[in-house]
């Protein structure tokens, strides 16, 4: 394992940054455009009379190129910088919006243009996200911090982004939403190329892509807590993170109608603000193992909709969920980051979160024929159990259990010989 040592983090200078306050401008209203874009394509694709398989097509075909090119996205910005990848991606997905705005105005679009638009922007997205991890560790100095005031601002945008979009659908059509979208990757776009960066040195940058694949591959998998965590987050994904929003749907709808979802998604994200505050406040020694012990809760939601509780338990269990997966996605983040170093940390993303990912939609097609078979409330309780599960073996390896807090490494930090991680 790589040598840690379990040291409190600690602010080397204030949050607030001229840096920071343009990459939170940035991921702020690029949040928001992603929680509207959802209700405006779902929407707009139903009203098309494409129906429910025509929305599972679109969404489809964006996650699939995304799952498919992210990690070559990490390998990309190795070569040219996160900064200037990432810029590209946001003036391509501007584009891509500014067309499907146009196509919705201008009358009837076909199913399959809204596809390979669909398509082109997962694979813009894939050339940006890996690069998140990696600016955020140059533009501010308290990456927890950091990481939970960038949570906050997710779970908000979370709230209000489907409201806002709903809103603007019924005022004034899809077109109006997806340029409001549109506008959003802009002013990402200009943000994020204002930054004053320094360049990281990249091992490996003039190698193959081939090769530089193959380097990223290997230092991901020499690190065990890295790797424990991705591979139980496969299994989740397939059995936990993907099913439930089809089964809460099923499940709340039935009982509660719209209203009644609709509430259960905002106790959510209003668990996510409380989840991202707390990862302000509180900074353990261990955050690995303080953000799998938390999110041990988060097993409550699922187990309380399989019981047929009212509505009132089921939003609490939903606030419950939201607040535990914030305030592991903070440990999570912040341990990334600060663990793992700038040379080759955009590499090591693009794994992670092509790991984290690939088994979502998976997830999400099983969860009919699944809770067809068995039942939705059988499916909630095997999901809540698997959780636990998951979270226990994830406990109980050393690596994930033992992992350290400490500061983040400098840039010029050396990039340690394969293999002696974990």
């Amino acid at each position: 394992m790589t040598a840690t040592c379990d040291v409190p983090l600690r602010a080397a200078a204030p949050l607030w940054s001229r840096d920071f306050q343009l990459y939170f401008t940035a991921r702020l209203v690029s949040l928001l455009g992603d929680a509207m874009l959802p209700v405006a394509l779902m929407y707009g694709v139903v009203e098309l009379g494409y129906g429910t398989t025509g929305v599972g097509l679109v969404l489809a075909a964006e996650m699939v190129p995304f799952v498919a090119f992210v990690l070559f996205g990490g390998v990309l910005m190795d070569r040219f910088t996160a900064q200037r990848m990432m810029v590209g991606a946001d003036a391509a997905r501007f584009v891509l919006m500014a067309a499907a705005a146009t196509a919705f105005a201008a009358g009837h679009p076909a199913l399959w243009l809204l596809m390979t638009l669909s398509a082109l922007s997962g694979t813009a997205t894939a050339a940006f996200q890996p690069g998140l991890a990696g600016v955020v560790t140059q533009v501010s100095d308290d990456l927890q911090r950091a990481n939970a005031v960038i949570r906050v601002a997710e779970s908000m945008a979370n709230l209000g982004g489907p409201a806002l979009a709903g809103v603007l659908i019924a005022a004034a059509g899809v077109p109006v939403v997806l340029t409001v979208d549109a506008a959003t990757f802009a002013v990402s776009g200009v943000c994020l190329l204002m930054l004053r960066l320094n360049s990281v040195p990249h091992r490996g940058s003039e190698d193959s892509t081939w090769r530089n694949l193959v380097e990223g591959w290997h230092e991901f998998r020499s690190r065990t807590w890295m790797a424990s965590v991705i591979v139980g987050w496969m299994v989740l994904g397939i059995t936990v993170w993907g099913p439930i929003r089809p089964l809460a749907t099923i499940l709340v709808t039935d009982h509660d109608g719209a209203s009644g979802l609709g509430l259960m998604w905002t106790a959510f994200g209003a668990g996510g603000v409380v989840g991202g505050l707390a990862g302000i406040r509180f900074r353990p020694a261990r955050p690995l193992a303080s953000g799998a012990t938390v999110l041990l809760a988060w097993a409550g939601w699922p187990l309380i909709m399989a019981t047929g509780a009212a509505l009132p338990l089921v939003c609490l269990g939903a606030a419950v969920g939201g607040a535990t997966i914030a305030y592991w996605g903070v440990m999570w983040s912040t341990s990334v980051q600060t663990h793992i170093p700038a040379t080759v940390l955009n590499r090591i993303s693009a794994y992670e979160i092509g790991g984290s990912l690939v088994a979502f939609p998976i997830g999400q097609a099983l969860a009919g024929p699944v809770s067809g078979a068995v039942g939705t409330s059988a499916a909630l309780y095997a999901s809540g159990a698997i959780l636990v599960a998951v979270l226990v073996t994830l406990l109980s390896v050393p690596a994930v259990r033992h992992l350290g807090a400490r500061p983040a490494p400098p840039a010029s930090e050396a990039v340690p010989v394969i293999g002696s991680g974990s």
